[in-house]
């Protein structure tokens, strides 16, 4: 029996289920290159279909925790979900060393839901490589798309070039609070969730000194940060929380930010996928042309830029 293949095509990838898009997106992290693929990747990124959450925050604060308890609320209200849990990488065989697959209590046999591991790897963004790639496909499949991070810090803050909606997650009591207010990490997050909540007073406090920070800065495009005490153990201020996420995408569709919010991110991709392979020399040769207007696909523009580049830099670095 030949070995079956991965996607070639957004109705094939929909039609064949969970295995049609592990199988692609192991194609894509073997091959990046690949035309076919690259083509699919194109389709996809055109053919949007739902929005993107991504989940921040220090380890051990609780994300994993709370991606859970929010795969089991979204599926409960008959909205499909597929996860990107970005692990640290191992020194030894490079991929994913916690696997988040094996915390998250899904069924195997649940099609509207899919949990990929990715490895960090010797990125410093909080993200994987195949992180854009795997987001725009699973974009194009389901209505909610979830990414936990490694962990954020100041250098940490990738997760903005990927997300509609960025939760930025606190834990009580660890002075994580007054830690990002000073490192500049406020200025990331859509919604802040102060998780553990059921710690009580340390958690109404870390809330007062997340909500006295972002009192001092102004509204971001007309948005104001909310700062929500929730927790995975008794399922206290989930709702809220859904609402808030139900908010901040209507706010971007009424103010017209979401299209171009997508476009600046698929710019940044470019951008990053240039300096990625060619450095700061190939950054110099392309100039303006990461630029994107509405309708182009990032991923043709990478292999165009690609194509230009390769035949530009194909001799020495000149001597300066």
């Amino acid at each position: 029996m030949k070995p079956r293949q991965a996607a070639t095509s957004l109705g094939d990838l929909k039609a064949g289920g969970k295995g049609s898009l592990a199988r692609t997106l192991s194609a894509i992290e073997a091959d990046p290159g690949n035309r076919v693929l690259t083509a699919l990747l194109d389709d996809a990124y055109n053919n949007p279909l739902g929005r993107v959450i991504g989940l921040t925050g220090p380890p051990g604060v609780g994300k994993s925790t709370l991606t859970n308890v929010l795969i089991r609320r979204w599926r409960a209200a008959g909205h499909s979900v597929g996860v990107l849990a970005v692990d640290p990488s191992s020194r030894i065989s490079g991929g994913a060393l916690l696997g988040d697959r094996t915390r998250f209590d899904t069924d195997p046999a649940d099609s509207g839901v899919f949990v990929r591991s990715l490895a960090a790897r010797d990125r410093l963004g909080g993200l994987s490589e195949l992180t854009v790639a795997a987001m725009v496909l699973m974009r194009a499949i389901y209505d909610r798309v979830l990414i936990e991070t490694v962990g954020i810090g100041q250098s940490e803050s990738d997760i903005v070039a990927v997300a509609d909606t960025v939760v930025f997650c606190v834990q009580p009591g660890s002075g994580d609070s007054l830690q990002f207010m000073k490192s500049g990490i406020m200025e990331i997050p859509d919604i802040i969730a102060v998780t553990k909540s059921d710690m009580g007073r340390v958690a109404e406090r870390a809330r007062a000194d997340v909500e006295g920070a972002l009192s001092l800065g102004p509204a971001n495009g007309g948005w104001r940060v909310p700062v929500l005490c929730v927790s995975a153990n008794d399922d206290s201020g989930l709702e809220a929380f859904d609402q808030a996420l139900d908010a901040h995408w209507d706010h971007l569709a009424a103010k017209g930010q979401l299209a171009p919010r997508r476009l600046r991110q698929a710019g940044e991709w470019v951008r990053d996928f240039v300096l990625y392979n060619y450095g700061t020399r190939g950054l110099r040769q392309i100039a303006s042309a990461s630029a994107l207007n509405a309708g182009e696909s990032p991923f043709a523009r990478q292999r165009e830029i690609a194509i230009m580049l390769d035949a530009r830099l194909s001799g020495p670095p000149p001597i300066s």
